[in-house]
């Protein structure tokens, strides 16, 4: 089976959670669902000091969705929504 590129976008509760603390537990569960692999981490301004923590990964495609993960994440204090918001396949 092939890669796939995969984003998921977690939005805080608010700007005071630690966006450092909240990637290194969520960068945990992706490796824990997807194995070690390449990420990637940008921090995106949305509105009023809030920002967005997006982290583009790569898995196998035969995992199957990665929503299982979104799912878990957003269960996180501090995490008000976490959803995949793009999964391509890897090419080359």
């Amino acid at each position: 089976m092939a890669n796939v590129i995969a984003t998921i976008k977690i939005m805080p509760t608010s700007p005071e959670v630690n966006l450092e603390e909240l990637e290194v537990k969520v960068k945990q569960k992706i490796v824990e669902f997807a194995g070690e692999g390449d990420t990637k981490t940008e921090i995106e301004p949305i509105a009023f000091g809030l920002k967005a923590l997006k982290i583009i990964f790569i898995m196998d495609e035969s995992l199957g969705s990665p929503d299982k993960l979104s799912d878990e994440v957003q269960t996180y204090k501090g995490v008000n929504s976490a959803e995949i918001t793009d999964v391509r396949r890897a090419v080359g």
